[in-house]
């Protein structure tokens, strides 16, 4: 059993360091393995697969609102970006540019796509005419290039995947209800297949994505206290159409301005999932986004009616449509329990000579470690009610740590103790002033996370600089 313990060492305990724990679970689940280009990361397989499932589950949600996709250019001529100040503004430091094609120097550089805005917008110039062109509701999955100055994987990589979705709308009534809509398709994706719980709001002016009217945030909250921007929903107004000239002639064969929303869901909820559910044995998968839900292992591999038994129940479970694999490798049992450990399966089934000779197998939980002995007749019916307990209970819990790490300040000195030393979401409230929330990230790290539709009244003062409340914000320190 000697293995076993080895592979589990290989990783730092969260108490010991957080950030080396997280790095060292990436990398020993095998989600990701650094590449040869700095800032840039491989996703291997089982990395891939957990990204995949996330795909397919949150674009049959955007079907069933009606977008479609589509594929756009990754590369963008500086003109396009340039049309709109604000947005060129809050992307320019982080863009790469392409200058040179072949042994040719380019007229014009090109940027490898931060985001699409300008794009998208430059597509609905040449295709949009009429109010019946009228809604287009389109998203891509593809990755997008950012230079960042730190990276760590899933969290902040100078490439990462994700959607983008942008819709063009008749009017701003449009345009604000389609982000809202697309805003709760997040937050019901996040909280029912991640097991993530989350808080949600607006952003503030200061933290708005440049170029739009608003801004609709999805926080959650990581073990070490930190916040995590899981998902956000951008109403453009029509900011981009008039930058773009997007106009369409409507009903009454006037003229007007399009509105657009766009909204986005990267690979860095994969972070998220790691941060939010994972223990010093590895990761912990919420059962309806893992790659593998069960994992079969029979105790003994040299037993030709071992093999064959945990065979049968392998092809069972997968008839049923769950995803389940088996391990049939000459490593040690306890070696597989802590890989299956490591890379969070959900649920394995252990089977063994004396458990064939009662007709029974041994099913092991991932979150808690309960082993439970089922009779083999009612295994597909055992196993699809145990992860259907496992997905609610991993989001009980996370919920649970989440609302106890949920307090108030009245004070700037209460607001930074209570950050520094509780750690977690603080509310609070503020002038609405930029400046003030700048000086306070500045000298703090503690940055405005959203503004709550849920108000409450906390105090009539601004935490930060005491002059007369606007609102409440939710604040804490992020990644």
């Amino acid at each position: 059993m000697g293995n076993d313990k080895k592979l589990v060492e290989q990783i730092t305990s969260q108490e010991k360091d957080f950030a080396k724990w997280y790095t060292d679970v990436c990398l020993k689940a095998e989600l990701c393995i650094y590449s040869g280009t700095k800032g840039f990361v491989v996703l291997r397989p089982y990395g891939y697969a957990l990204w995949e499932n996330i795909m397919h589950s949150l674009d049959k949600r955007f079907k069933e609102v009606g977008v479609t996709n589509v594929a756009m250019p990754m590369l963008i001529p500086e003109n396009l970006l340039l049309k709109e100040k604000d947005h060129v503004e809050g992307f320019a430091p982080e863009c790469a540019w392409v200058t040179c094609g072949g042994e040719e120097v380019l007229e014009e550089r090109l940027a490898i796509r931060p985001t699409s805005e300008t794009v998208f917008c430059d597509y609905w110039n040449e295709t949009v005419k009429s109010y019946r062109d009228l809604p287009q509701l389109l998203n891509q999955w593809c990755s997008v290039v950012r230079w960042e100055k730190e990276t760590r994987p899933f969290l902040r990589t100078r490439e990462f995947f994700w959607q983008e979705g942008h819709t063009l709308h008749a009017t701003k009534e449009e345009s604000h209800d389609f982000t809202l809509k697309m805003f709760k398709v997040y937050e019901e994706f996040i909280q029912s297949e991640l097991a993530i719980p989350v808080l949600k709001g607006k952003k503030t002016e200061k933290e708005k994505f440049a170029g739009a009217n608003a801004t609709y945030t999805i926080e959650s909250i990581m073990k070490d206290g930190k916040a995590l921007q899981s998902a956000t929903s951008h109403d453009f107004g029509d900011n981009f159409a008039k930058a773009f000239d997007i106009k369409y002639l409507d009903k009454n064969n006037q003229l007007v301005y399009a509105t657009e929303t766009s909204w986005g869901f990267s690979t860095r909820i994969i972070g998220a999932i790691i941060m939010v559910h994972g223990d010093d044995k590895g990761l912990k998968l919420p059962p309806n986004i893992a790659p593998i839900q069960v994992r079969v292992i029979p105790i003994r591999t040299t037993d030709d009616n071992n093999v064959n038994k945990a065979k049968e129940l392998m092809e069972r479970l997968n008839k049923s449509g769950l995803k389940v694999d088996i391990d049939l490798s000459d490593k040690t049992p306890g070696y597989k329990f802590a890989e299956c450990e490591m890379k969070g399966i959900p649920l394995r089934v252990e089977i063994g000579p004396k458990d064939i000779e009662k007709c029974v197998c041994v099913l092991v939980r991932r979150d808690t470690g309960e082993k439970i002995e089922v009779k083999l007749d009612n295994l597909e019916l055992e196993v699809k009610r145990v992860l259907e307990i496992i997905q609610q209970e991993m989001y009980n819990i996370a919920k649970s740590f989440l609302d106890s790490h949920i307090d108030t300040a009245l004070t700037k000195d209460e607001l930074i103790n209570k950050m520094n030393n509780k750690k977690g979401f603080i509310k609070a409230m503020h002038c609405g002033c930029e400046e003030c929330e700048t000086a306070l990230k500045d000298e703090t790290g503690i940055t405005s996370r959203c503004i709550p539709k849920e108000q409450e009244n906390l105090s009539d003062k601004c935490v930060v600089c005491g002059k007369p409340a606007k609102y409440e914000v939710i604040w804490g320190k992020s990644y």
